[in-house]
């Protein structure tokens, strides 16, 4: 059986297809709200159904010349959604099985002392990954990741929203990941550190 559109839900697709950011904040704040919370009963965690709800509308805009506003609009963003959700769980379980890989062996490799060796290294080779993001996602890093800080109390610090403190988090840690993991000598001590993540 096809969903009936509203004609206001066709205009605003047939705008959108067509580049208004208008209308992608019509269809926004018409469905933001019903994938936000489809997120949260699937993922039961706010920040990362922020961080994929962010994902999917990316996702819309990036595509937008795709649309066709005569098909089930609403079943396609669910399933946009529907298909980041599996993507987060994949990753997870292959970061679970990392994870418990990497204790093991550092369980069976290091001493004390190379430990406090590494940890000095890491330390160093952190500072130098978080120097190179761009100044805002840095310092929302280090509000959130090295101070310890909630989403909430970074966003109050710096006057953003918290799902904008989410969305440069997700990219910074990223980034910091990427560059560790680029760096000469990556340790198995910081690659577990940023497991935590």
């Amino acid at each position: 059986m096809r969903t009936v559109h509203t004609d206001n839900e066709q205009v605003l697709l047939s705008r959108l297809k067509e580049g208004s950011e208008g209308a992608f904040s019509g269809i926004y704040e018409l469905y933001a709200g019903k994938i936000y919370q489809r997120l949260l009963n699937l993922l039961k965690d706010e920040d990362i159904a922020d961080s994929i709800l962010q994902d999917v509308f990316l996702r819309i805009w990036e595509r937008r010349h795709q649309i066709d506003p005569e098909q089930p609009f609403k079943a396609y963003l669910f399933k946009i959604a529907e298909n980041f959700v599996y993507d987060h769980f994949r990753k997870l379980s292959r970061d679970l099985k990392m994870q418990a890989r990497l204790k093991r062996v550092m369980t069976e490799l290091y001493t004390h002392s190379e430990e406090a060796v590494l940890k000095k290294e890491d330390d160093a080779l952190l500072k130098e990954a978080i120097e190179h993001l761009p100044p805002q996602r840095r310092q929302v890093f280090t509000l959130c990741r090295v101070e310890g800080k909630s989403y909430d109390e970074a966003a109050a610090l710096l006057g953003i929203s918290s799902s904008t403190v989410s969305n440069h988090l997700v990219k910074a840690t990223k980034a910091v990941r990427e560059y560790i993991t680029l760096a000469n000598g990556v340790s198995l001590a910081m690659l577990l550190f940023f497991s935590k993540f």
